[in-house]
């Protein structure tokens, strides 16, 4: 598809917003057509955001004020629990519309799963029944024919990747696997809080959503397919005093008599053409800093000291490839173009 393809932003003014901004800049098919920013309506992206001095992008509108006319596809980025009425809207006006949604609304397929996790009914159960779960490496094919695709969580996508393809080959127990992971401050988003205050995570590093975070149930929904039965992990979450990065160590017991480095094997042959994924030499360890800014993933296996355990550390930059950045790649698969457009730059380091 060689003509320009207008898009729209919605929630401009947040990290994800502004990361799809970036990279969208660049890309060669896509065209930044609106954005909206309800609270900020009326101003440009440089106010809200400085990098964006000198740049020619559309001035921040409310969402209504979008005319979708001239509009092909759609990046929701807006916050959990107030998407799908707007998405619902959006395709009652136009239903051709292509949308990414990188909010959590439309993730769980189960509705009463989503009710539980989330608090309330939800919203266009129509659309949830279409919504396509958008990890690219497992559901390629389905994303590419979807309307609507849900974009996985950050955390989710770190430890969804390795370990779907180890429950896929029945090299793993489903009923042992402990993921143990830190995201850096924009996983919070940018609105003020008190608990965010530099002051305040600086120099520390605290858990938080013990025993009850929403990404669990995204985790079971998909560990659950891949293993073929009901899938429980458990999962704690840790706010670490990084601007970007998830960092997941995953601890997990081998079946049938397997070692850590059959599970590098398995790892390495499923990932060994896929652009995003890394697969290091067996017994590295990936570090965050070597994906920051990128939409890459690096995933290490070490064998554990006891005989049938192993570790598998995975680690993506939270804003990129666990937010904006596989956005694209799914947006890019539904106007069939090529996956890494807009996503060729590498990481920044130091």
């Amino acid at each position: 598809m060689s003509k320009t393809i207008n898009v729209a932003i919605l929630g401009a003014s947040g990290y994800t917003g502004a990361e799809l901004v970036r990279l969208l800049l660049r890309h060669p098919t896509f065209r930044i057509a609106a954005l909206s920013a309800d609270s900020k309506a009326g101003r440009t992206m440089a106010e809200v955001f400085p990098q964006f001095a000198g740049v020619d992008l559309p001035v921040l509108k409310k969402i209504g004020e979008i005319d979708l006319g001239g509009i092909d596809a759609v990046f929701g980025a807006l916050p959990h629990g107030t998407t799908q009425e707007v998405i619902s809207d959006l395709l009652a006006r136009k239903p051709d519309l292509k949308i990414v949604d990188l909010s959590a609304d439309f993730r769980l397929a189960d509705l009463d799963a989503y009710a539980e996790w989330y608090g309330h009914p939800h919203k266009a159960p129509a659309l949830q029944e279409e919504a396509v779960y958008g990890l690219v490496e497992v559901h390629r094919e389905k994303i590419r024919g979807a309307r609507l695709v849900a974009n996985p969580g950050c955390y989710t996508t770190t430890a969804e990747l390795p370990v779907i393809g180890l429950l896929e080959a029945g090299a793993i127990d489903p009923d042992e696997i402990v993921i143990d992971a830190k995201t850096g401050m924009t996983g919070a988003g940018r609105a003020a809080k008190e608990g965010m205050l530099f002051s305040e995570v600086s120099e520390g590093i605290h858990a938080y959503g013990v025993g009850k975070h929403r990404h669990m149930a995204e985790l079971d929904q998909e560990f659950g397919v891949a293993a073929g039965k009901p899938v429980s992990a458990t999962f704690t979450p840790h706010l670490a005093p990084m601007n970007r990065g998830i960092y997941a160590t995953i601890y997990v017991r081998t079946m049938g008599g397997g070692d850590a480095e059959g599970l590098h094997d398995i790892l390495a042959r499923r990932y060994a053409d896929e652009p995003f994924v890394t697969v290091l030499p067996f017994g590295q360890v990936p570090q965050s800093r070597h994906v920051r800014g990128s939409n890459m993933v690096q995933i290490g296996v070490v064998a554990d000291r006891r005989p049938g355990r192993a570790i598998v550390i995975s680690t993506l930059d939270n804003l990129v490839k666990g937010a904006s950045g596989q956005a694209l790649q799914n947006m890019n698969l539904l106007f069939d173009l090529p996956e890494t457009a807009g996503l060729e730059q590498g990481a920044l380091f130091p």
